[in-house]
């Protein structure tokens, strides 16, 4: 591949996702209160039957044979109850505890009477009220496959059936470096140099897509030197890193040789998406030997962020052992341009009912504006165009619950 032969958009991130998951393998165990983000490396099993005995899923009664019948105690959630020996017994027991051997029934208390004599009476109900051993699962069953998102539910359900730790892939680890001379660093913009505005952004964007950021390095002179430099270190920490700037061939763009001197081969070399060209994936061989990876993002913020949601977000999934994302259908609220033979990705904002997407303003290459009033980006394949009601691929930002 060169970069006069543009991958197409979805090739491109079919192939980044691939070379991740071919050298997805390392796993760890982490206890549950961490786990939440992660994904399982195995199967999440039952450890034992759930329940793992007769529970009461009611307060009321557990009786024996034919009524009325004669109370012998009581029997609450965590208790191990004695077993009812003879018919015309019964126990008050609690909801989530333990029914005792030999009852045939539970009544509800709702259902029930006492005499004055202290008899109990009453009618059980044709749904029995109890839960049988394994109702909801058994002895070694499979819960839940590798490759599932762990989150709070899974989290209970692990603790449920009395996991206290799960085996999870390894977060990739990802380090950022920024290029260019005319960065600042801090202040207001003026006198040829700009804000970098992607040091402090794109590590949240890491974060979001699962990676551990391990820091920002930059601005990096613009010297082949100074690249190798920090490059090299990087890739020392980290199984990935991103830079940002000097994906071009321009006399300060000293990306491409630096890869060529580390012998990096390329994944994806370029993509056929505006914004965000050139862009680029490449491949080094670690000091362990497994692949490490570097994504040269733009230097223009909105095509660096597009450029890490087409190649770093599959990459990422791929080294997470998770499935390749894919892309729901909205409508188009508005019109919405081709680019040619490119794949035009149009920051849009959705509607509440998150079903259509309606393009926003200020989406030039180095703006942000529209980016912060935006929840993805409306997917317009080469050759065609969107009208207002034309379904069409949306591919979400990772915002975090509450967000926009």
């Amino acid at each position: 591949m060169t970069e006069t032969t543009p991958v197409d958009w979805e090739q491109a991130r079919a192939l980044a996702y691939a070379a991740g998951a071919a050298v997805a393998g390392r796993t760890e165990t982490v206890a549950l209160a961490d786990a939440d983000g992660r994904t399982l490396a195995e199967p999440l099993r039952a450890l034992t039957d759930l329940p793992a005995f007769p529970t009461s899923s009611i307060d009321g009664w557990a009786v024996r044979g034919a009524g009325p019948w004669r109370p012998e105690g009581r029997v609450l959630a965590g208790g191990t109850p004695q077993p009812l020996s003879t018919d015309g017994a019964c126990v008050e027991i609690a909801t989530g505890a333990m029914v005792p051997a030999g009852a045939t029934a539970l009544i509800r208390v709702e259902d029930s009477a006492t005499s004055d004599e202290g008899l109990v009476s009453g009618e059980p109900r044709p749904m029995p009220d109890w839960r049988l051993p394994g109702e909801e699962a058994h002895l070694g069953e499979e819960l839940l496959p590798a490759g599932t998102s762990v989150d709070p539910a899974v989290i209970g359900v692990a603790a449920t059936c009395g996991h206290a730790e799960l085996t999870v892939w390894a977060e990739p680890r990802a380090a950022l470096l920024v290029f260019g001379d005319e960065l600042l660093t801090e202040g207001t913009p003026g006198a040829g140099r700009v804000r970098d505005s992607l040091g402090p952004q794109v590590p949240g964007w890491l974060r979001r897509y699962g990676a551990t950021p391990i820091g920002v390095t930059g601005p990096v002179k613009d010297t082949l030197a100074a690249h190798l430099d920090a490059i090299r270190a990087g890739l020392d920490e980290a199984d990935l890193v991103c830079t940002t700037g000097g994906t071009m061939h321009g006399p300060v763009d000293h990306l491409h040789p630096a890869l060529a001197e580390l012998g990096a081969d390329y994944v994806v070399n370029t993509v056929a998406v505006r914004p965000g060209f050139p862009m680029l994936l490449a491949r080094v061989t670690g000091a362990d030997g497994r692949p490490k990876f570097i994504a040269g993002l733009p230097g223009n913020p909105q095509s660096a962020v597009i450029a890490l949601v087409t190649l770093v977000a599959p990459l990422l999934a791929g080294l997470r052992g998770r499935p390749m994302p894919q892309l729901p259908s909205v409508e188009a609220g508005a019109a919405v341009p081709g680019r040619g033979g490119f794949t035009h990705l149009a920051l849009a904002a959705l509607d509440p009912t998150g079903r259509t997407a309606t393009p926003v303003g200020h989406v030039g290459s180095a703006m942000l504006r529209g980016l912060a009033n935006a929840h993805g980006f409306a997917v317009v394949r080469p050759g065609t165009k969107a009208a207002p009601g034309d379904l069409v691929p949306f591919l979400p930002l990772p915002l975090t619950p509450g967000e926009r």
